[in-house]
């Protein structure tokens, strides 16, 4: 995790199959497909990444992602920071 004074960058290691659930936040947020592939869920479309792939999640979207059947490592960027992320490392 590297964290600025507005954002913050976290890379993300998750097991294959490993689903996480629709959710929201304050925060606008970028994903990079560094490796795998990844089904996520945006506002009710379905989007199948890999690797290269950058998305853009808004503030407040209904978002969530399913990996599919190998890790996938992500780089997410947030802004402004993620405060629930900060106080649990």
């Amino acid at each position: 995790m590297v964290v600025g004074q507005n954002l913050m960058i976290c890379r993300f290691r998750f097991e294959a199959n490993l689903e996480t659930p629709q959710h929201r936040h304050p925060h606008e947020q970028m994903s990079i497909v560094v490796s795998g592939r990844v089904r996520f869920f945006i506002e009710g479309e379905e989007r199948i990444c890999a690797p290269g792939d950058v998305l853009q999640f808004p503030a407040n979207c209904l978002h969530g992602a399913t990996m599919m059947d190998e890790e996938v490592v992500l780089i997410d960027i947030f802004t402004p920071l993620r405060e629930d992320f900060l106080a649990n490392t």
